[in-house]
């Protein structure tokens, strides 16, 4: 579910500014009406599973400080014995460092952060209103000293401009000295209508030339893997195994995953 409507983070490369989305002035934030209401309603009528909050908007924008949706959220979540996953770009998610770990108690609770460049000169360029890698790295150590399953997609990965073998070495020992269990990656990016256009401006200013670039090596492809990107998924694959991080999306899952008991009696006949 996304408790939120549009993004105020204002990353250049955001795939939820496509036009299949039907999402209007995305970067403009909308609270949505009675969403605590209905959300509870729901919960009531189902049984325990896993919910997702945050892969359209993320929940932890700058409006969550004072409408607190999200930790509203997390209080009925727990209240119905659901477990958790959420994607978040914010270390504001420290603040429900206290349900999450209520939820954790009692079900699965996995927090994906995505953080796509170690450089955090280079993130204030590409994600212009998020704060720095840095500080995300930071929160992950705290989730994960608390016992929370944490780690980081490094999606998207940006041709000619976040797929550096020196930096994704890095990213990956400061994940391992963050305390995070996984690292998940696809190595590329993707653009379409709308997108494209918006991904190409935010080139034209500030990586002149780049555009071009693009233009001759991609065309029109939908799907824009890095140049390097054997290359560099082996690098990636031997850091992690290195420092003993997940990255196969299969393995994540499976360890994020704990027996959930409940208090059903069991009859003999």
């Amino acid at each position: 579910m996304n408790l939120y409507k549009g993004c105020s983070h204002g990353c250049i490369y955001c795939d939820s500014r496509s036009n299949c989305y039907h999402i209007d002035n995305f970067d403009k934030v909308r609270g949505k009406e009675n969403a605590l209401a209905i959300l509870e309603h729901e919960l009531a009528r189902k049984k325990s599973g896993i919910i997702g909050i945050g892969a359209m908007s993320d929940t932890y924008n700058p409006f969550e400080i004072k409408y607190e949706q999200t930790r509203g959220a997390l209080k009925l979540i727990s209240k119905y014995n659901y477990g958790i996953s959420i994607d978040t770009k914010s270390d504001l998610i420290l603040r429900d460092l206290d349900l999450l770990k209520e939820i954790n108690s009692k079900n699965n609770v996995i927090i994906k952060f995505t953080i796509t460049t170690p450089n955090d000169a280079l993130s204030k360029v590409i994600e212009p209103n998020v704060c720095p890698s840095s500080k995300r790295l930071k929160a992950i150590k705290e989730l994960s000293a608390n016992g929370i399953f944490t780690g980081i997609m490094l999606n998207p990965v940006l041709p000619f401009i976040t797929d550096k073998e020196e930096d994704i070495k890095l990213l990956v020992r400061l994940v391992y000295e963050s305390g995070a269990k996984f690292i998940h990656t696809y190595l590329g990016m993707t653009l379409r209508e709308n997108q494209r256009d918006y991904y190409y401006e935010k080139l034209d200013k500030y990586f002149p030339n780049l555009k071009e670039k693009y233009l001759k090596y991609y065309g029109e492809r939908y799907n824009l893997l890095t140049p390097n990107s054997q290359k560099l998924y082996r690098i990636f694959t031997e850091e992690c195994q290195k420092y003993g991080i997940l990255y196969k999306m299969s393995d994540i899952i499976k360890a994020y995953k704990k027996e959930i008991k409940t208090n059903e009696q069991i009859s003999l006949f």
